[in-house]
């Protein structure tokens, strides 16, 4: 595989997306730094197909990623592969309002012919290929220029690699009939809405006891004025004021801006500081939570009780072995919470629909409604139809009894013992 000088110019990365856009793949990654800004920072993109490799540098001087960015969302002739790629397409929307499609993402497509929830990119590459990776650079600081060579070449290896794996496992995906259990997947990692920021939804990622509109309209407010307070500092938002600080003072609200001093989380200056005479004017205008904002209960039949729990917990064996008799990740068929609804009557469940039906659903079904039940077979515990369980019993030869001699038919028991 030809491996490229590290890309800092407009024309030759548009020569090297001439090439590219003309394979079936391209294996992506980035390196980005995002722990002191709002906005994840874009340092370095990695490309490769199965014949050339580059990396390229977003933070040269005049550098025009147009190209680049077109083939990643509007060109739909070639495949975007990432691994475990959540963090890299957050980065490309960002950029351009759009995410990468077609898209397949390596960590995802293990969980379908493996056990693997989420294995690391070492893993990986250890697993398919047998190659250890240099891990010595991964926490090095992508921002700094010029980059080492170890950074560029450790940063390449992301996507080289990659290529190698994608043909091997695609090719077991069709021979196990697999891949189509993972369109739906894939369709879920490429959904802008999971990349959308908006400030008025803030509120939702923020964990807060009670269903108080009042309490959950100030949190609301008070959500949505952080994260406009963070976007113009471009710091993260924690920076601002911590999650649990918020939900603090969503709950208990201070009369005044001298108050703010009381509040844990919060230092002295706030009693007198802008910020701090901002925030109380969010809290003064804030208006409770529409009915129609409010959160939906948890979607769950009558409540478990002990017998009902007792049935999640068997299905939860059920999936564990499921999940092992067939090599795949338990994760991708089923979560708890939803193994706890169908124990408690609901119906309306992913798992009782299309492939997870087939695979998992229809037993698990069985098992609630008391047509299957656990047997144990050459020191495995397996699944096994109640109609078979008796049929197999009925198929057993039975113990003979032992004949009375014919001194002692009839005799009573305590003659007999005497």
């Amino acid at each position: 595989m030809k491996i490229h000088d590290l890309i800092t110019t407009t024309e030759a990365l548009d020569d090297l997306v001439s090439r590219l856009e003309k394979s079936d793949f391209v294996t992506v990654d980035t390196e980005f730094m995002r722990e002191n800004t709002y906005w994840p920072e874009l340092c370095l993109v990695q490309i490769a197909n199965d014949e050339e490799a580059a990396a390229i540098d977003p933070l040269a001087d005049g550098l025009d990623m147009t190209s680049l960015l077109n083939l990643m969302c509007d060109n739909e002739d070639v495949l975007k592969i990432f691994h475990a790629g959540g963090q890299d397409v957050e980065i490309i929307y960002n950029l351009t309002g759009k995410t990468p499609h077609p898209i397949f993402d390596t960590q995802i497509a293990m969980m379908a012919i493996s056990q693997s929830e989420q294995i690391g990119y070492a893993n990986l590459v250890e697993s398919w290929l047998g190659i250890t990776v240099d891990k010595g650079a991964r926490f090095t600081d992508w921002s700094r220029r010029p980059l080492t060579d170890r950074q560029i070449e450790y940063a390449i290896g992301d996507v080289t690699y990659l290529s190698e794996i994608f043909p091997l496992m695609l090719k077991k995906l069709v021979k196990t009939g697999r891949g189509k259990w993972l369109n739906a997947e894939m369709e879920k990692l490429a959904d802008p809405d999971n990349y959308r920021n908006d400030p008025g939804k803030a509120w939702k990622r923020i964990r807060s006891a009670g269903r108080n509109p009042q309490v959950l309209g100030r949190l609301k407010a008070l959500a949505a004025w952080r994260e406009g307070e963070a976007q113009h500092k471009d710091i993260p938002r924690g920076r601002i004021m911590r999650d649990e600080t918020l939900a603090d003072v969503a709950s208990h609200p201070p009369k005044k801006q001298a108050d703010l001093a009381k509040v844990r989380g919060l230092s002295n200056a706030w009693r007198e500081n802008d910020i701090g005479k901002r925030m109380m004017k969010v809290l003064e205008s804030a208006e409770p939570l529409p009915k129609d904002e409010m959160p939906q209960k948890t979607k769950r039949g009558a409540p478990l009780g002990k017998e009902g729990a007792l049935v999640a917990d068997l299905l939860k064996l059920l999936l564990k072995i499921r999940a092992r008799e067939i090599e795949i990740a338990s994760r991708l068929l089923t979560k708890s919470d939803e193994l706890e609804a169908l124990a408690a009557g609901i119906r309306d469940l992913p798992i009782l629909q299309g492939w997870r039906y087939e695979v998992f659903g229809k037993d698990a079904l069985q098992l609630v409604e008391g047509k299957t039940g656990f047997a144990v077979k050459n020191g495995k515990l397996v699944m096994t139809h109640i109609d078979d369980l008796q049929a197999e019993m009925a198929a057993e030869p039975e113990v003979p009894e032992i004949a009375e001699s014919a001194d002692t038919a009839g005799t009573p028991v305590d003659e007999a013992t005497e």
